[in-house]
């Protein structure tokens, strides 16, 4: 890969990046919120050094010519040498950034990897009075299997996520996705659902219903499961790698 092209592919991946950070949420397709910072910083530092080593290439140059070597380097020589043909690759996540961004990780994703635990937690605060509540995926979770007070028992709930398909025909999964850092250490929190049909996968709906017996409630025997009274479908957030509270019911 000769330098030129080596500055226009630092300069195209910062632009992509400052495009995604600044003008869209796509960022959030490949890290958590609290990372946008560092993106809008890594895409100014690439844009940076690529301006600046055009200007070292372009007095070199014109270095060169003054001192009557024009032949010594004419673009063909040591800006290209032991540089692999594969590193021209790289021109297709720069402009992906520009062009077109992969969806976001869902069901495809969290059908092939097992639930997150749930963080073990021994006091929980009192639920609303409000019918039903609004919960998340993982605070139900954690009602049901480790709340030995049990209040959860017999509670109208309402949780919000996207649909992932399960083995048995009979039932399918209300899911999130959660990541750390990025979109590579993502992992799923699922609440099995049952009574109705399973919508399309990826679609992201609003359940409410009451906790679908099996297991000992209070315990790690219990079932994260939903005997679902209504599933209505819901705009899919900004923001869809968090496990949060239930989204806003459409029309």
């Amino acid at each position: 890969m000769r330098r030129p092209l080596q500055m226009v592919l630092l300069v195209l991946s910062g632009v992509g990046l400052l495009h995604i950070a600044l003008f869209t949420d796509l960022y959030l397709r490949y890290v958590k919120e609290g990372m946008r910072p560092l993106l809008i910083a890594s895409g100014a530092l690439l844009i940076v050094l690529g301006v600046a080593d055009a200007v070292s290439y372009v007095r070199g140059r014109e270095s060169e010519e003054h001192a009557g070597h024009e032949d010594e380097d004419d673009g063909h020589g040591h800006s290209d040498s032991g540089v692999p043909r594969v590193a021209w690759l790289l021109f297709l996540p720069a402009l992906s950034l520009l062009i077109y961004a992969p969806p976001a990780l869902g069901a495809y994703t969290a059908s092939r990897e097992p639930a997150k635990a749930v963080a073990q937690q021994d006091d929980f605060d009192p639920l609303p009075a409000t019918s039903p509540i609004p919960i998340t995926l993982s605070d139900f979770t954690s009602r049901v299997q480790q709340d030995r007070s049990r209040t959860i028992e017999g509670r109208t709930v309402r949780m919000t996520g996207f649909v992932t398909s399960a083995e048995q025909g009979d039932s399918w999964f209300l899911t999130r996705i959660m990541i750390s850092c990025c979109a590579a250490d993502a992992q799923s929190v699922k609440v099995r659902i049952h009574g109705t049909p399973a919508p399309s996968a990826n679609t992201w709906v609003a359940v409410t219903g009451t906790w679908h017996p099996g297991g000992t409630l209070g315990t790690s025997s219990a079932s994260a499961a939903l005997d679902a009274r209504s599933v209505r479908k819901v705009a899919k957030p900004a923001n869809s790698y968090t496990d949060a509270l239930p989204l806003t019911l459409t029309r």
